[in-house]
């Protein structure tokens, strides 16, 4: 298939174009670049410079080749920001993604696969989260997403456009490969922010809270490896063109690391004493997200294979160690 990446110089959209280039796809990025990497970019793609803000360039980039699919990846994704600057959130995540729909519409484009999030969900209820937890978005990041699944349903419903949400939950790690090294710009994640007091481009690393009940007193996530995430992406692509309906989904590794784990795990693979402070906890923390991805494996056979501590952790020092290397000589 064709297929145009929204996004795709990003973190986890070079990765998602790496496996579509694997799978046979044709592929071409369009990104404004602004958290985008050129060092992302494959010689095997096409790439195509243009904001979804802007419906001209997605017009002209639709018109530059008979398209089968898109992958809308092209979001900000800082929950706290979100928080302060709801205007960003909307106008970038919910009117680009508007402009991105309506675009495929005049291109007769039937098909996406969207980026959602865990975030969608808020304080859970229960755990592990599924599919059908209330929806409760506790910051304004996650109400866009979850807004911008209720237009996908619209858009399903009125113009036949299928697609597929996946929901991932804490996106870490780095190609298993190793072909893929471009550093997430000001990243507020926190297995980045980890490797980068490892690498000591941060003097320290904050700790949210260590009193919340969970094995040691931190917060504990899903994450799941973004090399998994991609190989999701492909998997939704064929289902939707495969059975023409759509779907919707979780993607996490359904195992729970806390802050501590991974800090440990991290100062043991790199060797590097990783300074460390705990800090008062962030208003909206949950202690605890875990998510179910049996939908996942029962409808598209995902399953995580790289999401395990030592591989997220071992894959992204790897990249980190080498720009500290650079530095070094």
């Amino acid at each position: 298939m064709k297929v145009m990446v929204l996004g795709g110089a990003g973190y986890i959209g070079s990765h998602v174009v790496k496996e579509m280039i694997k799978a046979g796809h044709q592929v071409t990025v369009f990104d404004n670049m602004s958290s985008g990497r050129e060092e992302n970019l494959f010689d095997e793609s096409a790439f195509i410079k243009g904001d979804i803000l802007e419906p001209i360039n997605l017009a002209e980039a639709f018109a530059s080749d008979d398209f089968d699919a898109v992958v809308h990846l092209a979001a900000f994704k800082a929950a706290g920001e979100s928080m302060v600057r709801p205007e960003k959130y909307s106008v970038n995540n919910i009117t680009g993604t508007i402009n991105i729909l309506n675009a495929m519409c005049d291109a007769d484009i039937k098909k996406i696969v969207f980026s959602s999030s865990a975030a969608i969900f808020g304080e859970p209820v229960r755990l592990p989260i599924d599919e059908d937890h209330p929806k409760n978005p506790e910051n304004y990041y996650g109400f866009t997403k979850l807004e911008i699944e209720r237009f996908l349903g619209w858009y399903d419903k009125l113009k036949g456009i299928k697609f597929a949400a996946l929901r991932y939950f804490n996106a870490a790690g780095y190609d298993v490969d190793g072909e893929i090294s471009g550093l997430e710009q000001s990243p507020a994640n926190l297995l980045p922010v980890i490797m980068e007091a490892a690498a000591g481009m941060r003097d320290k690393l904050q700790i949210f809270g260590d009193d919340y009940e969970t094995k040691d007193g931190t917060g504990v996530r899903d994450y799941v490896h973004v090399s998994d995430l991609a190989a999701g992406h492909v998997m939704a692509l064929n289902y939707i063109s495969d059975k023409n309906e759509s779907l919707t989904v979780n993607l996490g590794s359904e195992n729970g690391l806390s802050v501590l784990e991974l800090l440990e795990e991290a100062r043991k693979i790199s060797g590097k004493e990783i300074p460390a402070e705990i800090v008062g906890r962030r208003p909206g923390d949950p202690a605890k997200l875990v998510a179910s991805s049996a939908k996942a494996k029962e409808k598209l056979g995902w399953v995580a294979k790289y999401s395990d501590c030592e591989t997220l952790i071992k894959t992204s020092w790897e990249v980190y160690k080498g720009r500290l290397d650079k530095l070094l000589k």
